[in-house]
């Protein structure tokens, strides 16, 4: 099998050819002269010719090394710009970033946020894809996803900014109707709208601090796959849904929705910021998390650790 070349050996080659010196090539690339010499010396091996005559007091090339120089030259010369791009790249603040949030809350509360990061970093570019579909983040390049879930065990990198609280909410109009459930048992007697991809008569859990747990199966006239579709019919008065607090807020502080069951708390689930393996990321994407993860938990609905 074909050995790869020693791009090592043939840059600190270049260098000392530059320098006419191993002792000045050593301090300059901050390696040991032991090392630059068994560089040289592996090579010329390799090579069965000579690259350098060696005198106690100057080096010069041999015809060969002569011949070889320019090339070496290019060898280093290319290693240093390459190193400088991907430098630059990686901790200047520009070029793009790529993010996948979910539909709903990445058009209500995400979206809002990006005018006020493209004015602080103007030479970012922002790639953002909304969908309800867990993408592949290293198979699809994003450099981060938004995640509201009580995520499984996986090789990405999870960062938790805050708890959101699914919370059980129906319009006035309904509750004139129907009267308030006072405890989950009551909610055999109503409607449901349901947000999800569980089949119909799935349960509804909640807690209580002083009663404990408690599950309910609730039958519901109305399943989707996106919780903002249930919207128009829970303010029609057609049901109750376990909503989750950012899509609802606004409508509960407007009086539009109601909360039923304080007392009773469903399970919360967490925002998370997902990116793939590794910790170190370029600027750009770090910064771009660093400002997301300063504003969401902040937001009147979410709810610190």
């Amino acid at each position: 099998m074909k050995k790869l070349p020693d791009l090592e050996a043939w840059a600190i080659f270049a260098k000392v050819a530059e320098t006419g010196s191993f002792a000045r090539t050593a301090q300059e690339l901050s390696l040991s002269q032991a090392t630059v010499s068994k560089a040289i010396s592996r090579l010329e091996s390799r090579l069965k010719t000579m690259l350098l005559h060696r005198t106690s007091r100057r080096v010069a090339l041999t015809d060969a090394g002569q011949a070889a120089l320019e090339r070496a030259t290019r060898i280093l010369q290319e290693g240093e710009s390459v190193e400088t791009e991907v430098m630059d790249h990686a901790t200047s603040l520009r070029g793009q970033v790529r993010v996948a949030a979910p539909m709903t809350f990445g058009i209500s509360r995400l979206a809002p946020l990006l005018p006020g990061f493209m004015l602080q970093h103007p030479d970012v570019d922002l790639q953002v894809q909304f969908s309800d579909a867990q993408v592949d983040l290293i198979a699809e390049r994003f450099d981060l996803a938004l995640r509201i879930a009580n995520l499984e065990d996986s090789s990405l990198l999870a960062r938790r900014l805050c708890r959101v609280r699914l919370l059980l909410v129906g319009a006035p109009a309904y509750f004139q109707r129907h009267g308030h459930p006072r405890h989950p048992s009551d909610l055999r007697q109503h409607r449901a709208l349901h947000y999800g991809h569980t089949p119909h008569g799935a349960p509804w859990h909640f807690r209580h601090a002083q009663q404990g747990e408690f599950t309910q199966v609730v039958h519901a006239q109305l399943h989707a796959n996106n919780a903002e579709a249930l919207t128009p019919a829970l303010l029609a008065g057609m049901g109750l849904a376990l909503q989750p607090a950012f899509l609802v807020w606004p409508l509960l502080q407007s009086g539009q929705l109601q909360v039923a069951m304080e007392d009773w708390q469903a399970d919360p689930i967490a925002l998370h910021i997902l990116t793939p393996p590794g910790r170190i990321r370029p600027a750009r994407v770090q910064a771009f998390i660093d400002y997301v993860a300063t504003c969401l938990p902040n937001e009147p609905w979410a709810e610190r650790q």
